[in-house]
């Protein structure tokens, strides 16, 4: 079986559990965790159960198993907890896959193991040529040549682990050069991708999540890398909150699910400016055409595909430029 970590979905569900873990991962009391795995899903299926688990884990994983080209979806949690949560998010997750509810597998996890481990596997980590995503819990030396985005271990989603935020990362770096006045990170999650925005291009990003709790945390990144005046994380819905609602953007990142992307694809084409560029991720390679056939229609044209490992980055332009 092979397999790659998750780091979560940025802008889309996130751990109900974590508002209770104010410390790095590293510092925390150590609780009794359980694991929670839904096996043989088929690949299209892995994006809407990586994020039902994230309601309620602290951190996500999937696998491929090869003979049966089926994949596995696992979480780590407090043991018990959010169980209506999990329950709703399940069952949504699998009607918007088409499939019957598949068999929910939980058991016990050693928790100072697993704590240790989650460390462990969260080193520094190079991507593209200018980016460097560098943990709260290893040491913060002046390193010059990259831009070094510093977040915890702890927070699994959007710690530049995913290979959608890997894929935006580089993207980013790709169209930097066009230096983008306006920019939106939608769904913004860690804040990683607004931070490496902010850092790159020294302009203001405005950084929405749906959750409450995403945003406090985006901040909080935003303070740890000295760009909290650069970067302003607001509680929206999409599109439809007033402060994204009246606005256009010369760069818009969407690293979210597949099908919300094509539900959104009107808006998002509404909001870029001529010339304008949109980063979007979140998406399997398979899910890619249908992605870019939604935009298509609302005239963005796709000017590059980054494929890592199963997950695929679009950049589009809108006219002009």
């Amino acid at each position: 079986m092979s397999g790659e970590p998750s780091a979560g979905r940025e802008g889309l569900n996130r751990p109900a559990a974590a508002q209770d873990w104010p410390t790095p991962l590293s510092r925390r009391r150590v609780e009794p965790l359980e694991l929670l795995a839904i096996e043989h899903l088929p690949e299209e299926a892995v994006p809407a159960f990586e994020a039902a688990l994230q309601t309620v884990c602290v951190t996500v994983a999937y696998f491929r198993d090869e003979p049966t080209d089926t994949w596995r979806v696992e979480g780590v949690r407090e043991a018990g907890w959010g169980e209506d949560e999990l329950t709703g998010a399940l069952a949504l997750a699998a009607a918007v896959s088409g499939i019957e509810p598949p068999a929910l597998q939980v058991g016990p996890i050693e928790a100072e193991g697993w704590l240790a481990r989650t460390v462990e596997s969260f080193p520094e980590a190079p991507i593209g040529r200018r980016f460097l995503v560098r943990p709260t819990h290893v040491p913060n030396p002046v390193t010059h040549g990259r831009i070094v985005l510093r977040l915890d271990a702890g927070l699994a989603f959007g710690s530049g682990e995913h290979a959608s935020t890997q894929g935006c990362l580089r993207a980013f770096e790709a169209i930097a050069h066009r230096k983008p006045r306006r920019v939106l990170d939608l769904g913004t999650g860690s804040a990683i991708l607004a931070i490496a925005a902010a850092k790159a291009l020294r302009r203001p990003v405005l950084a929405t999540d749906i959750e409450p709790w995403s945003v406090r945390v985006a901040a909080d990144n935003a303070v740890l890398n000295g760009v909290q005046r650069l970067v302003a994380a607001r509680l929206a819905d999409g599109w439809r909150h007033r402060v994204v609602r009246s606005r256009r953007f010369d760069l818009i990142f969407a690293n979210i699910l597949a099908r919300p992307l094509c539900a959104m694809a009107r808006d998002l084409a509404d909001h870029l400016e001529r010339g304008g560029t949109a980063i979007l991720a979140g998406l399997l390679g398979t899910q890619a055409r249908m992605v870019l056939a939604a935009h298509r229609r609302q005239g963005l044209r796709l000017e590059r595909r980054i494929d890592v490992g199963p997950w695929t980055t679009l950049v589009l332009r809108q006219g002009g430029g």
